[in-house]
């Protein structure tokens, strides 16, 4: 099992980045999948995350910018990142609680992608 992210790049304050993640593998069922972030010299911070059902909880910094969704027959979160400002950037990682067959054990683990980079400047 494995979260690929993928999406990130430079944009100018003010613009939009949309986020993917996808998991792979043996898998049996997602629950939550979010994002997290990362900025140079602080800690990693909840960004958003939304439930198998689809309830969703963001960070009060990306508040009615931010949108975060998924499609569960992919197995796939997004990130849609409107108005953005230079305080945004960060290295940005996807994450998911994953159940799994071992052979016939079913095991549930989190998970991270490997991060993509988002930067915000003029």
């Amino acid at each position: 099992v494995q979260l690929q992210a993928s999406g990130g790049g430079l944009v100018q304050p003010g613009g939009s980045l949309r986020l993917s993640c996808a998991a792979s593998g043996s898998i049996f069922s997602i629950s939550s999948m979010g994002w997290y972030r990362q900025a140079p010299g602080k800690q990693r911070e909840l960004v958003a995350t939304i439930t198998s059902g689809g309830s969703t909880n963001y960070a009060d910094s990306v508040k009615g910018r931010f949108t975060i969704s998924r499609d569960n027959a992919k197995n796939t979160v997004y990130l849609q990142m409107n108005s953005l400002k230079p305080e945004d950037t960060a290295v940005y990682y996807c994450n998911a609680d994953i159940t799994y067959y071992s052979g016939r054990v079913l095991i549930t683990e989190d998970y991270w992608g490997q991060g993509t980079q988002v930067t915000v400047s003029s």
